[in-house]
């Protein structure tokens, strides 16, 4: 991908972002390999007018794909061996390049975490939201009007029902949707371009976070960004120039668009009746967690249990399996032990207490043996961790030191 370098600046200029989305700004930007981060567009380097990028070595600042502050500057990254083609690769940094720009526009439709990680599998909710996006789906792909506004107001009624049972758990849907939605639509337009698709191929793959009922009820946060980028693509439709001041605003993506439905009349929505593909689709979705579990557990290696006082400094919210008190960190996560920041970029499993930020024990499996050092032991690809320790074939236990006090830091999550 590295060979992607120079083509990568050459479209990344302010005429073309101003294309997908009105005063779209370029912050700095990062690909990154095994070894090397070469990084554009950053203040502290760019002296030279001669280079396009600087080369560093990689280091563990340099997680997933999403926004960080590098060296306190705004700063998209993206990891370039995650993908083959150039559209791919392209329209994903356009993506994390718009978090950017959220940044600096200082946006806080920020949601809460948690509650994804708590939101409940309620068979009448999945019932619901899933018509709901059905409707949302038709909705745009409607050419009469009549059938597009009786689709938009079917839509809103069926989610002011579901307001009405869920509602804290539907403000962090349309928080998401605000988040995630307009970096969709940047991304959508950036793949349309370089993309050999026609646009309704493209459409047609993106929709399926929408429409896949299996899929949006298995990963509700991942499925919000497909409805928040159809209410981006409807207000395009609706309301031409709605971005001008999305900046400006308080309201969500859900509240813009409700502002063009006429009655939606959420009361004449009858009883809910639970469909034998609802009660599969839910099925589905808990076997899917139970089943990620069970093959973490059976992985050969050294299982290896970290107890004691453990914080959460960072993570990959899209990544994340619950099941009752455990999560399961499918990429990585980034804790706090013996006041040391580790990186653990390995799928580890979290038990957790209050909240997802406090951890009392982690679960992960090595390749090979940790090193015995008299009061630590040394991890590959994480480092020393200290405590005392017990060992039992296959099964070790490290456990920290209770009277370490650890650092409470402001948890900050990215995509």
């Amino acid at each position: 991908m590295s060979h992607y370098l120079n083509r990568i600046a050459e479209d990344l200029v302010k005429a073309k972002l101003e294309n997908y989305w009105s005063g779209f700004e370029l912050v700095a930007y990062a690909l990154y390999d095994k070894r090397n981060v070469y990084l554009f567009n950053h203040p502290k380097f760019s002296n030279n007018p001669q280079c396009t990028y600087h080369i560093l070595s990689w280091d563990i600042q340099f997680t997933g794909d999403t926004i960080i502050l590098y060296e306190e500057y705004p700063t998209a990254i993206v990891n370039m061996d995650s993908y083959e083609d150039y559209e791919d690769l392209y329209s994903i940094v356009v993506h994390e390049l718009f978090h950017g720009y959220q940044y600096i526009k200082d946006e806080k439709r920020f949601p809460d975490e948690m509650m994804g990680i708590t939101y409940p599998l309620s068979k009448e909710n999945v019932e619901l939201r899933n018509l709901e996006r059905t409707n949302l789906y038709h909705a745009l792909l409607e050419n009469n009007i009549i059938k597009k506004k009786q689709y938009l107001n079917a839509f809103i009624a069926l989610r002011e029902k579901r307001a009405a049972w869920i509602e804290e758990y539907l403000t962090y849907e349309k928080l998401i949707e605000t988040i995630e939605g307009p970096a969709w639509y940047v991304e959508i337009r950036a793949y349309s371009e370089k993309s050999p698709l026609d646009y309704h191929s493209v459409l047609k793959k993106y929709a399926q976070q929408l429409i896949n009922k299996y899929e949006s009820t298995s990963s509700i946060r991942s499925s919000c960004y497909g409805s928040g980028l159809f209410m981006c693509l409807l207000l395009e439709e609706l309301s031409p120039g709605w971005m001008e001041s999305f900046f400006d605003r308080e309201e969500t993506l859900y509240d813009l668009l409700k502002l063009h439905s006429g009655d939606y009349m959420e009361d004449s929505i009858a009883d809910v009746k639970i469909s034998s593909e609802t009660e599969e689709v839910v099925n589905f979705a808990m076997e899917k967690r139970i089943k990620a579990f069970e093959e973490f557990n059976e992985q050969a290696g050294i299982h290896l249990y970290i107890e004691g006082e453990i914080t959460a400094e960072s993570f990959d919210p899209m990544n994340i399996i619950p099941l009752e008190d455990r999560l399961l960190h499918k990429s990585f996560i980034k804790v706090r032990m013996n006041n040391q920041d580790y990186l653990i970029h390995q799928p580890v499993i979290a038990h957790v207490g209050n909240g997802m930020k406090y951890i009392n024990k982690l679960h992960l499996i090595l390749g090979h043996k940790p090193i015995e050092n008299s009061d630590s032991l040394t991890i590959e690809g994480v480092g020393e961790i200290k405590g005392r320790y017990k060992k039992q074939e296959h099964i070790w236990h490290v456990f920290i030191p209770s009277n370490v006090i650890l650092n409470d830091q402001v948890l900050k999550l990215d995509k």
